[in-house]
């Protein structure tokens, strides 16, 4: 199976998919070999490894730019966070033409106003919800490819504004055309994620309900599955261990001159040749 048609096939099939965030062709080809079922190419992941603010500070190129360097780097599906969609209807007419053509698999767009805040941040601004619905229609009349997957991005409970606003939007999506939905939530127990699944999963059975573990992480995939999800995005564990390691290299270099203490812990030159499979290009 091409990755062409392997995301929504799986979602079709109820398979869990797992989506690891990516934000270089390195971290996706670590992610392909541990396993996930996804990458995905996710704002604060790209915009910090620019050494920026998640914060629409990149611009639509940019961030298309990295995502193309993820796809190249895999094969398996890669869903693109695309903010609020860079703009407005006729921006996001574009992002989905030059995505698609791209060979990305999915993007996900929120319903926050451009330029956004991260989710984890304060100060949130929604968009009007119909305003929204017509940039998921817009999405669909672009898409040149029946695989093409749009995932509507609730942000209600970030923003505090409840769950009745949350399913109100959900619907609205879904009527517009959403081929899947995203439900956030800063909360540290799954309580309102399980809630919102309870209530749109009973109305929407054929819809796909994605969820982003950041802050309820002791609740494992198949736990999220039984609650209602199809897809679980580790958005940014990947470069938050990243940072983590670096730094630990980083401070015993600088405390010891050498880099003796660290040798064991870090990836061989030669593990590095071989996951870029530097044999072919010598071969």
């Amino acid at each position: 199976m091409t990755h062409d048609s392997a995301l929504r096939t799986m979602l079709a099939s109820r398979t869990l998919v797992r989506a690891m965030g990516a934000h270089d062709g390195l971290s996706a080809i670590l992610a392909e070999r541990a396993g996930f079922e996804a990458l995905w190419a996710g704002g604060l992941g790209i915009s910090t490894s620019h050494g920026l603010q998640d914060a629409g500070i990149l611009t639509m190129t940019e961030f298309h730019a990295d995502a193309v360097r993820i796809r190249r780097a895999s094969s398996i599906p890669v869903i693109a966070d695309v903010d609020a969609g860079f703009g407005d209807i006729n921006v996001v007419r574009r992002m989905t033409r030059i995505y698609e053509q791209a060979g990305i698999d999915a993007v996900c767009i929120e319903d926050k106003q451009y330029p956004k805040r991260n989710s984890f941040r304060e100060g949130h601004v929604l968009e009007d919800p119909h305003v929204f619905a017509r940039k998921i229609e817009a999405i669909k009349s672009q898409q040149a490819k029946d695989d093409f997957v749009a995932i509507a991005r609730l942000e209600s409970l970030i923003a505090g504004k409840g769950m009745s606003d949350a399913l109100d939007r959900a619907r609205l999506y879904c009527r517009a055309g959403a081929d899947a939905v995203l439900i956030h939530s800063r909360q540290s127990t799954v309580s309102e994620v399980r809630e919102f699944c309870a209530h749109f999963c009973q109305e929407f059975p054929d819809i796909p309900v994605f969820v982003v573990p950041t802050m309820y992480y002791t609740m494992n995939g198949e736990e999220l599955q039984r609650i209602g999800a199809s897809g679980v995005i580790y958005a940014n564990q990947m470069i938050r261990a990243a940072v983590a390691g670096m730094e630990h290299l980083l401070k015993s270099v600088a405390a010891t001159g050498s880099t003796a203490e660290m040798e064991d812990r870090m990836a061989s030159v030669n593990a590095l040749f071989t996951l870029v499979d530097t044999d072919a290009v010598e071969d």
